[in-house]
């Protein structure tokens, strides 16, 4: 099984510890594009701290995500199952998973990023500012930028399991799985459940959906579930207490699950 996520705003701050190597990342078919992204991006804010927040939409209390970004090259980097700290990665809890769980994670997690294309847990990154958004001046969208490169090595990544796609809108149009592999692959939509005056109401939530994304995962993780099609996922997570559905009319990969309102 594959699980491919999206990063997070938040990261922790990588102290005094050793700068990246592109060269030492994982999927290395996509790292002439990571240093192309890495090269403008870092040039673009030495040069012009204005421009640079500008492209990167940035407030003016995040004019510091800007000179962060000039340093890219000698900032202090972690592992990205470290680096990436916002509330789908609070609740999977990487750290807390026990040693078998942990080689799992290891081997079936991928992250997007609008800088780096997709990294696994292991890859040592630094703390960036650059989503999936982002109009660069060269590169321009990055989402279109990266769709090629990963149309070229994600099929081999993904090999012949499950692909469970739990990124936002904006991380999955970098690429989007085609064919007998698109067939394999189950979408997650979490919806809160409420009852106001009697009748019954589901919307999305920001948070609910990130933090139940991230249990998600980590109960799969720790029951080392192994489903291979939506239908046998779907199944895992109701023994695992989740409750789901499979909405009509919206194709056998999409996946409702249903948190209710605790008040």
């Amino acid at each position: 099984m594959l699980v491919l996520l999206p990063p997070s705003e938040g990261k922790a701050a990588g102290g005094r510890g050793r700068p990246g190597d592109l060269g030492a990342l994982s999927l290395p078919g996509l790292t002439e594009p990571r240093a192309a992204v890495l090269d403008e991006l870092t040039a673009l804010c030495a040069a012009d701290e204005e421009k640079a927040a500008e492209v990167l939409g940035l407030s003016p209390g995040l004019r510091g995500e800007v000179a962060r970004n000039a340093a890219l090259r000698t900032a202090p980097a972690l592992p990205a199952g470290r680096l990436y700290t916002g509330v789908l990665y609070e609740a999977l809890g990487l750290a807390t998973l026990d040693p078998a769980a942990r080689r799992r994670a290891q081997s079936s997690l991928l992250v997007f990023s609008g800088l780096w294309g997709a990294v696994r847990l292991g890859d040592r990154i630094p703390a960036y500012r650059c989503s999936m958004g982002v109009r660069l001046p060269g590169a321009g969208g990055l989402a279109a930028y990266w769709k090629p490169w990963l149309d070229a090595v994600l099929p081999e990544v993904a090999g012949g399991g499950l692909v469970l796609d739990l990124r936002s809108s904006a991380y999955a149009a970098a690429w989007k799985p085609r064919g007998e592999l698109a067939a394999r692959t189950a979408t997650v939509r979490v919806l809160q459940v409420s009852v106001v005056d009697g009748v019954e109401r589901r919307t999305v939530v920001s948070h609910f959906n990130k933090a139940t994304k991230g249990r998600l995962v980590r109960a799969l993780l720790t029951a080392g579930a192994h489903p291979r099609t939506p239908a046998a996922l779907a199944a895992a997570l109701r023994d695992l207490g989740f409750t789901v559905e499979s909405p009509p009319g919206a194709g056998a990969g999409r996946l409702d699950v249903l948190v209710h309102d605790l008040h």
